[in-house]
C-alpha cells in the first residue's frame, strides 16, 4: 500500500517543527545536509510526496486517533545528496485522511539488521 499523494502535509509541520533548530530531537541540521532549508520548505514537502509515491508504506499502529504507517526509504535531496528516513503517517480516523506525522534519520544497527 501507497500513502496517497493527497495526503497532508501541514505546513507547519515543515516550516515550525522539522526545519527549524530544536534543542531536543533536532531534525533540521540533519534535513540541512541535503539542501532542505527554512527558505526552501517546499522542497522537503516534494521530496516526501516523492518518497511515498516509490516507497510503500508499512502498518505500524493503531490508537484512538487512527492508523499509523511508516514509510523507510531516502529522501532526495538538493545537489544529488540524499538521506535515508523513517516517516510516520497517520490515517485519521476521523475522516479516514492520510497526514504526515514525522520523520527520523533511519540508522542502520551494528548487525545490519533495520530498527527505528
Amino acid at each position: 500500500m501507497h500513502i496517497p499523494q493527497d495526503c497532508l502535509i501541514p505546513e507547519s509541520k515543515l516550516t515550525h517543527y522539522l526545519l527549524v533548530l530544536q534543542k531536543r530531537n533536532d531534525k533540521s541540521q540533519f534535513l540541512a545536509q541535503a539542501g532542505f532549508t527554512q527558505a526552501n520548505p517546499e522542497q522537503l514537502k516534494t521530496a516526501l510526496l516523492n518518497l511515498i509515491a516509490t516507497t510503500p508504506a508499512v502498518f505500524d499502529r493503531s490508537d484512538q486517533y487512527g492508523d499509523f504507517y511508516q514509510v523507510t526509504g531516502t529522501l532526495k535531496g538538493t545537489q544529488n545528496i540524499h538521506l535515508e528516513v523513517v516517516t510516520i503517517w497517520i490515517q485519521r480516523k476521523a475522516d479516514a485522511q492520510f497526514q504526515f506525522v514525522t520523520l527520523i534519520p533511519h540508522k542502520e544497527p551494528r548487525n545490519g539488521t533495520r530498527t527505528l
